[in-house]
């Protein structure tokens, strides 16, 4: 029985950040890739045990090694990025990134072999298999098991402005769905998803993560797929809320952004701070505003008493934190209206073109 422990929480600040890719042709539209570029090929050094694949045969993820230090995250991200779009080229493959891929329609894409997935399907069935989405995942180590799942549920109210800012998918199956991330609510139909419930510490964590492996329902605790999580194998809160990005200064603005605020959130927690907590149902309509909305949503407070626009969350959580590239994220055009406006202005095949890394 794959479950984890509270000992693996040990070390605080540390970063990992893992990236899900499509692999594309020339022409950047998704192709079966894996069989050459993990299962036939040794991989380049560094992505050795740092390479894997999702559901389809189309889709791949790559994690950095632990970084120690904020300032090294940029150099690890170009490190794994340049290694695994050199790898792809050397099989005549190319990569891109986004929430959801435009033009991949899921009944003409090959599933992955490997049991995990297998298992997955049978079990889960249309919703599993017609899971193409891409995400960013973004850790951060915290070194006390209590203080991990305090931090976890505190963050929940910043995970739709998270979503928000990082929408990057308004395209499902060559549709424009009127959605500014499709990803996020086509990923919410499987189980154990979206934003997660209330934990009391982490024995009431543990006990569920138990239970739920015992009673069937996963097969291990890398089934639990919620917007966020304390990570019982690496010792770290997993954020797993933004979509895929193509440019990697957006990654590293969320990357510093989740750092400067698990950080302060830690120190909130050593002060025994105890804030507002909105109910569940409100912040799940938190997240429907970010899917629906993007750049343009604005959600309820943590007091549940009013609203608050994108614009202004960005601006309080930079001059609070002291992080900025928030704001940069903000300015420019987000993934969503680059993609509706290429789209309009040039089509499906510019589309698809631009976004390969």
């Amino acid at each position: 029985m794959e479950t984890g422990s509270a000992d693996v929480f040990e070390r605080s600040g540390t970063i990992g950040i893992e990236e899900e890719f499509y692999i594309v042709n020339e022409a950047g539209r998704p192709v079966s890739g894996i069989q050459e570029l993990i299962y036939d090929a040794e991989p380049p050094a560094p992505l050795q045990g740092r390479l894997d694949h999702e559901l389809f045969q189309c889709t791949i993820e790559t994690q950095t090694p632990v970084i120690d230090d904020p300032a090294d995250a940029p150099s690890a991200l170009a490190t794994i990025r340049e290694a695994l779009t050199d790898h792809a080229a050397s099989h005549g493959f190319r990569i891109a990134a986004a929430g959801l891929h435009p033009a991949a329609r899921w009944r003409e894409l090959d599933h992955a072999t490997k049991p995990r997935y297998q298992a997955q399907l049978e079990r889960i069935q249309y919703p599993q298999h017609r899971n193409t989405t891409a995400g960013l995942h973004v850790h951060i180590g915290v070194a006390d098991a209590d203080k991990a799942v305090w931090i976890a549920n505190e963050l929940r109210w910043y995970l739709p402005p998270l979503l928000a800012l990082s929408a990057n998918s308004p395209y499902w199956c060559g549709h424009d769905t009127g959605l500014q991330s499709a990803r996020a609510k086509i990923f919410e139909t499987l189980p154990n998803t979206g934003i997660p419930g209330y934990f009391e510490d982490f024995a009431a964590y543990d006990r569920y993560e138990r239970r739920m492996v015992e009673q069937g329902s996963i097969n291990d605790r890398g089934e639990l797929w919620f917007d966020v999580r304390p990570h019982t194998g690496h010792g770290t809160v997993e954020i797993r809320a933004p979509d895929g990005q193509s440019e990697p200064t957006v990654v590293l603005a969320f990357v510093e952004y989740i750092h400067a605020l698990v950080e302060d959130l830690t120190a909130r927690y050593e002060d025994n701070e105890t804030p507002p907590t909105l109910r569940r149902e409100l912040l799940d309509e938190n997240k429907w505003r970010a899917i629906r909305h993007g750049h343009e949503a604005s959600f309820i407070t943590r007091d549940g008493e009013r609203t608050i626009a994108l614009a202004k969350v960005v601006d309080k959580e930079c001059d609070r934190l002291g992080v900025d590239g928030l704001r940069a994220v903000f300015e420019r055009e987000s993934g969503s209206q680059r993609q509706r406006r290429l789209m309009e202005e040039k089509g499906m095949d510019a589309l698809c073109a631009d976004l390969r890394l």
